[in-house]
């Protein structure tokens, strides 16, 4: 088809004599109009003479095209069948269609230059990392943090509350992960029928080397029993691209009726619920089993009164967030200490709770290696209390000169004991 139509718009098309002389016949001597043509006797040729109405010339693709006669073709033929079909004049309009595809182009150029193709930085790592993930047998839950920049203090790393706020928000996304998360904050199901929460009464916590703005830490946490009626949970934090071990920490909680605000015992229920997940083995961190030292008026070497919790301290159980009672703790630390020490190991006994109409006060000691005089390690002492007497927490910590090297290496998360 397509050869023969090309063809056709080269070559003429002649008639046979005898197709002439029948065509002849049909139109007769005479003068014949055919849609407004009118077609004449030539005397010297014997042809027909076309001679049209006022009839514009013809186009294709938008192109006048002229008429010239071609040899051999009469006026029969050009009034017994239409033009022939070719190539050229099937075609679409070619400049619509370019039109279209330079738009798509243009359109496509656009978004592209707009899209931050550039490659990133290895330091530039993307957050958020989701909830975390159940790892080492389904005992142990792993989850990643970015360190923020809202998140570190004049030294440029990490604040303690902050490591103690991932802490705490693995502690709970574990219970959500492994199913045991009720309708109250890290309570079980089992715990929630009978008014039941966790409360932490003990802490140990131990900081090999504060993340810097940009890092990425990896906290895994598991949970394994403590005495009859207690669970203890232990965190490791770590450097998720190097593995280095930055932070270690252990604690104790107890059921406490959110009611009463009393202590209880592990209902068999709940042990049922959370027993399956303990893991056999040693705390993360060593117990000091040293007493914490009561201090009074008289004891204490400088004292920070009239902190009152802001309703934003508050949580979801109507008392003051454990991790706030660190910096409440460290309010009344000399400035000269936290100057030139960081903080590198911090002991916490939970004593009671704290509401949003307390008054407290903060008291610290200073002893140990050091003094303020030198660049040794310094112990504090440390009581929180309300203003009438009653304790909150007692503490003790310990501070190493800045870019001292770390002390007490781990390695990777314990495996469960025999």
């Amino acid at each position: 088809m397509v050869a023969t139509a090309a063809t056709s718009s080269f070559f003429p098309i002649t008639s046979s004599p005898d197709s002439i002389d029948s065509k002849n016949k049909k139109l007769g001597n005479g003068s014949t109009s055919l849609g407004g043509i009118k077609l004449k006797p030539s005397a010297s040729s014997g042809s027909l003479q076309v001679k049209a109405n006022a009839q514009a010339p013809p186009k294709i693709n938008g192109t006048m095209v002229v008429m010239t006669p071609v040899e051999g073709f009469t006026s029969e033929d050009a009034a017994s069948s239409p033009p022939p079909r070719t190539f050229i004049n099937q075609l679409p309009d070619w400049s619509m269609l370019l039109a279209a595809i330079t738009t798509i182009f243009l359109a496509a150029e656009k978004q592209w230059m707009m899209l931050d193709w550039k490659p990133r930085r290895p330091d530039m790592l993307i957050d958020p990392f989701g909830i975390g993930r159940i790892v080492q047998d389904g005992l142990v839950f792993r989850q990643n943090f970015s360190i923020r920049s809202y998140e570190i203090g004049a030294d440029c790393t990490a604040s303690i509350e902050t490591l103690m706020n991932h802490l705490q928000e693995t502690a709970i996304n574990h219970c959500k992960s492994a199913g045991l998360l009720g309708d109250g904050f890290g309570a079980t199901p089992g715990m929630c029928k009978k008014n039941l929460i966790w409360v932490v009464t003990r802490m140990q916590v131990v900081v090999d080397r504060y993340p810097t703005w940009g890092d990425v830490v990896q906290v895994d946490t598991w949970v394994s029993a403590s005495g009859k009626n207690g669970m203890r949970r232990d965190w490791l934090v770590s450097n998720s691209k190097t593995g280095e071990i930055l932070t270690r920490a252990s604690s104790v909680w107890v059921m406490m009726n959110k009611l009463t605000r009393r202590l209880s015992k592990i209902p068999e229920e709940v042990r049922g619920e959370i027993e399956p997940h303990f893991m056999n083995s040693d705390p993360v961190v060593a117990e000091d089993n040293r007493k914490l030292v009561k201090l009074d008026d008289s004891t204490a070497q400088y004292v920070r009164k009239g902190l009152t919790p802001r309703w934003n301290d508050l949580d979801v159980n109507q008392h003051v967030n454990n991790v706030k009672y660190v910096g409440w703790i460290l309010e009344s630390t000399p400035l000269g200490i936290v100057e030139s020490h960081e903080l590198c190991s911090m002991t916490l006994e939970y004593r009671r709770e704290c509401g949003r109409d307390s008054v407290l006060q903060s008291l610290t000691a200073v002893s140990g290696v050091g003094n303020l005089g030198n660049m040794g390690e310094i112990e504090c002492h440390h009581l929180l209390q309300l203003e009438e007497g009653s304790e909150i927490v007692r503490g003790r910590t310990q501070w190493r000169p800045k870019n001292a090297k770390s002390f007490g290496k781990m390695d990777q998360v314990p495996a469960q004991s025999a």
